[in-house]
């Protein structure tokens, strides 16, 4: 069955994954990016590993992307601190690979090759890694059995499966099964997740639910985040600060005529809104929505602050600092698709609000069910809930202990990874 699925994946899946990339590329900037990114893969790695000290043992992370890479950090910070080794870092996306170019804990980061045996084979040989860390689920076949047939340890941390995820479906279990079995330990986020790995009949001793990072991050950064001044402390003075984070339009359209609505009968009352794609034609489009019922001032304008009770975030990478702004937060992407990281309001001690699409998040559910977090269905519930939240501190502050507590009792997933890592490097 193995040499079936062999088959199966480099002789049909690959090609094809190859050639619908080069066809997306022509209209994809993204992904044209990754495509040119990944043309000096090897001659990159050998060059800049000539200035790193060969005799250490190299750890090798992957992340798919951005958000992954942020999970990846405590456990890559901790272990410089602990461990004298080099690290190297591959991402498959370029949004990952891009903004985390100058990151400081890394000797090595590089795109990940494509898939083909010949590349697996090839990237080993010129990195040599005494262990591999994969974050979540960016496992890529020819890679991990390379990886295996070399004897390098493999690590999958922060993993996650669903119940219903397509890789439990009778005709990609046994490629599943074949793929997990070659990985040395799976390192789940939950005992249910844990359990769900354990029904593709694996070595039940490699499955263990250690937590999950995102936790650790959310919480390193929110003490650094505490200690910055992004906002005059006058604009913020006797207000009541809402903050809209990672929005999308459809997110705008309920929570937008709700403040609306709101800063009619509360006349202290400032909104933050960052929306996920800070686009001029989005932030204009901000714009038109308060033209002529509420003044709005971007963050870049700030100096020039007039009473505004609109402030739109016109950059990126401050919004968990922005949170700690905030009395009351909604987290985005819940009225498009799928929700946004609500750890990051959550941590701060707040009420968090969000729409019915939380199905791709564990901790949103989870705040859901203990009353951290707050579903909205549509206009008028936000309406509502915004004028308790603000009207009401004993409700707010209930509400705000229990999303603190909940990000709290969940940190520690760094150690036990790192416990389980240190037995093997």
């Amino acid at each position: 069955m193995k040499i079936i699925w062999k088959i199966f994946y480099n002789y049909l899946v690959l090609p094809v994954f190859y050639v619908l990339l080069l066809i997306a590329s022509l209209f994809n900037t993204k992904i044209r990016t990754g495509m040119n990114g990944r043309k000096r893969v090897y001659e990159n790695l050998i060059l800049n590993a000539t200035s790193i000290d060969k005799s250490k043992r190299l750890v090798w992370f992957h992340s798919s992307s951005l958000g992954e890479f942020e999970q990846a950090k405590p456990i890559i910070e901790k272990l410089r601190k602990e461990k004298d080794v080099n690290i190297l870092i591959t991402f498959f996306s370029p949004s990952g690979y891009e903004n985390s170019k100058k990151y400081p804990y890394a000797n090595l980061i590089s795109y990940i090759p494509f898939d083909t045996i010949n590349n697996a084979n090839k990237f080993i040989a010129i990195t040599n890694p005494s262990l591999s860390v994969i974050m979540r689920y960016d496992l890529w076949p020819n890679m991990i059995n390379a990886l295996h047939k070399n004897k390098i340890p493999i690590y999958l941390v922060d993993a996650t499966l669903r119940s219903t995820s397509p890789r439990k479906y009778p005709f990609l279990k046994s490629f599943h099964k074949n793929l997990f079995a070659q990985l040395t330990s799976i390192l789940t986020v939950s005992e249910s997740d844990a359990n769900e790995f354990k029904s593709f009949g694996l070595n039940k001793d490699r499955i263990k639910a250690v937590g999950d990072t995102r936790f650790d991050r959310v919480y390193q950064r929110s003490l650094l985040a505490k200690g910055k001044k992004l906002i005059n402390e006058e604009i913020l003075k006797n207000k009541k600060v809402f903050v809209a984070g990672s929005t999308w339009e459809q997110d705008e359209e309920v929570i937008f005529p709700a403040f609306l609505k709101l800063s009619e009968v509360e006349e202290n009352v400032l909104m933050i809104v960052a929306p996920h794609e800070p686009t001029l034609l989005h932030l204009e489009k901000i714009e038109n929505e308060f033209s002529g019922k509420i003044n709005t001032i971007r963050f870049s304008y700030l100096n020039n602050y007039n009473g505004e009770k609109i402030i739109i975030v016109d950059s990126i990478g401050i919004l968990l600092t922005l949170y700690t702004y905030a009395q009351v937060a909604y987290v985005g992407g819940s009225f498009k698709q799928n929700i946004h990281n609500v750890l990051e309001a959550a941590v701060y001690g707040i009420p968090v609000l969000f729409g019915p699409k939380i199905d791709n998040s564990q901790e949103a559910k989870k705040l859901l069910e203990l009353s951290g977090g707050i579903l909205i269905n549509n206009k008028r519930e936000a309406y509502r809930n915004l004028r308790t939240l603000f009207n009401d501190e004993y409700l707010r502050n209930k509400y705000g202990k229990i999303s603190n507590d909940y990000v709290k009792s969940n940190i520690g997933a760094t150690d036990k990874i790192l416990k389980e890592i240190f037995n093997v490097l």
